[in-house]
Formats: structure tokens, C-alpha cells, sequence
């Protein structure tokens, strides 16, 4: 099992869902860390501690950096990455709101580029759905699937692209998971060709807030 695992709750809000993850670290393909929709202003300490904890444990750190969908400036963005890399050590970035037209692969590419130049490891982007098919090219995992467990199992479709790609090139984050169906939202995601997932009981506005069943078991209450 490959998990993404964006927990979007403060680790002083919900320590346990924190020590949860350190604990069951191992199991993912990363964690998303986003103190204040993305780095922030300064460092949290909090959130600090909660980093080098998950390093220890093995985990794979990525700081969440907004693109608004190809309006910031990528200067902006490469200082959120720098920010995450230094404050928290992260290895990487996962790249929201990413374009997913033809016409918004060019920068897309230029601004990928840039951050590897500037020593970013691990490059996720996520347009939410299925992109032109030049976007997986650039990244290290693309999110080609973001929506609500209903829409999931009534209208998901896959573009022929994505066979040619490796599923661990591939994630699917559902949410609005009924707690009995997650390891079915598991499965699911590798029969659709996505060798990671993120399948979360929550539900907007922010799903991100409960830790996946499937990393440890358990449903956040």
C-alpha cells in the first residue's frame, strides 16, 4: 500500500492523529505539510517537531504550495518551496491547483524545472483531474483524480495516456469515503491504474482534516 497523506489539521488541534501517522510513517508515499496554506510567515514550531518526527520515522516530506492554477508568480512559488526546505526539511513540493490544459503545460514545465534546479527532490502536481497528457511527464506523481466518493464510483473515466504510465506515477485522492468502503477506495484506485492513494472519511470544507483509515485503521472522530 502506497499512501499520499495530506493532514491538513494543526498538530496541537490533533495530536493524535499526528502521532498516529509518525507511528504508521512506513506505510506512506508521503506526508503534505501545510502549517497555513502553505509555509506560512514564519516557522511553527509545532509543526517543526512534528516534521523531524516523521524524518526519524522514514517519511517523505512535502510542503503544499498553492499555484492558483497558473496566476502566481512563480517566484512566489519557489519562495514557498525554499521556505518549506528550510524550515521544515521538506524533500519536496506538492504543487496544488495546477493547471491542466494544453495551453498551461509550457510554464507548468518551466516552473517544475526551476524548483529541480533549485534542489527540490520530489515534484507532485495536482490538477485534481486528468491532465494533458505532457503534465506526467514532469512530475514524480501526479494527482489525476480529487473529488467527492460519489463521483468517484459514478463518473470516473480514464484517458488512454495513463496506461503509459507507471501507476506509482499516479495517485487518486478521494474523499467522503464511507469508513467500511476505504480499503475498496484502495483497491480501486490501483484497478484505475493509480498506484498511490488518499482515501479520507472527511468531507468538505476540509476532508484533509481526519487521518485516512487505511494508514492506520481507525476513523478520527
Amino acid at each position: 500500500m502506497s499512501l499520499l497523506v495530506p493532514l491538513y489539521v494543526h498538530p496541537a488541534e490533533d495530536p493524535g492523529a499526528w502521532h498516529r501517522l509518525i507511528t504508521a510513517a512506513a506505510r506512506t508515499y508521503a506526508v503534505v505539510l501545510n502549517p497555513a496554506n502553505g509555509p506560512g510567515d514564519r516557522p511553527d514550531p509545532a509543526f517543526g517537531a512534528a516534521a523531524a518526527a516523521l524524518r526519524g520515522a522514514g517519511a517523505r516530506l512535502l510542503g503544499y504550495v498553492d499555484t492558483d492554477y497558473g496566476m502566481r508568480d512563480h517566484a512566489e512559488i519557489a519562495d514557498d518551496v525554499r521556505r518549506h526546505r528550510e524550515w521544515y526539511a521538506a524533500d519536496g513540493c506538492f504543487l496544488d491547483q495546477v493547471t491542466a490544459t494544453p495551453d498551461g503545460l509550457p510554464a507548468c514545465r518551466r516552473l517544475v524545472r526551476a524548483l529541480r534546479r533549485h534542489g527540490t527532490e520530489t515534484v507532485v502536481l495536482n490538477p485534481g483531474v486528468h491532465p494533458a497528457p505532457g503534465y506526467a511527464r514532469l512530475a514524480d506523481l501526479t494527482v489525476t483524480f480529487e473529488g467527492h466518493w460519489s463521483t468517484y464510483v459514478s463518473s470516473f473515466s480514464r484517458p488512454a495516456w495513463t496506461a503509459r504510465h507507471p501507476p506509482e506515477r499516479l495517485c487518486h485522492l478521494v474523499y467522503g469515503v464511507p469508513e467500511a468502503l476505504v480499503p475498496l477506495a484502495v483497491r480501486t484506485a490501483h484497478e484505475r491504474g493509480a498506484g498511490v492513494s488518499g482515501p479520507v472519511t472527511g468531507e468538505p470544507p476540509n476532508p484533509w482534516a481526519r487521518l485516512t483509515p487505511a494508514l492506520t485503521g481507525s476513523t478520527e472522530r
